[in-house]
């Protein structure tokens, strides 16, 4: 399991954009609240992952999140974009 979350998290961080809770967890196979859980302590390289409503961060402090969050308003909504790039 926590090796799909780095897979992701890599992904993430290469691609510099963010990515629902929801599209995230449905592509690695669990509930966004494990997702949360394992992710563990808000830090830059997992802010990529997002709320759906806002398009942010859950519970980040400024100096949390990833210098390039913003650098585009594209957010992965979709489980269907990470199985296809990721072959989860």
């Amino acid at each position: 399991m926590q090796e799909k979350i780095t897979v992701v998290v890599d992904y993430l961080n290469e691609v510099k954009t963010r990515c629902t809770f929801n599209a995230a967890a449905e592509a690695i196979g669990i509930t966004p609240q494990a997702l949360k859980k394992l992710l563990g302590a808000p830090r830059p390289e997992v802010s990529w992952f997002v709320s759906p409503t806002s398009g942010e961060p859950m519970r980040y402090a400024d100096s949390e999140k990833h210098p390039e969050l913003y650098r585009t308003k594209r957010i992965i909504t979709s489980s269907k974009v990470l199985k296809r790039n990721l072959d989860l």
